[in-house]
């Protein structure tokens, strides 16, 4: 690892900051964009289930007509 620092300690602020960050991006760009394509792909598909199990439940309580009739004790 100290090699590592004494290797980047005479270059320019650029080479550091700019340089290093845009070679990584291109070297590693496809798998940053299919990890996160991945988790945003899983996120979508976790809220729509959510959403399609509470509109099952809604339509449910909804035409088996108990939703009016049952108290908050039956939970």
């Amino acid at each position: 690892m100290d090699g590592i620092r004494a290797m980047f300690a005479g270059m320019p602020w650029w080479v550091k900051w700019v340089a290093v960050p845009l070679l990584a991006f291109f070297v590693f760009g496809g798998v940053i964009t299919s990890v996160l394509s991945t988790l945003i792909s899983f996120a979508f598909q976790l809220l729509l289930f959510v959403a399609l199990v509470g509109a099952l439940v809604f339509v449910v309580k909804k035409f088996t007509g108990s939703g009016a009739k049952t108290s908050s004790s039956d939970w």
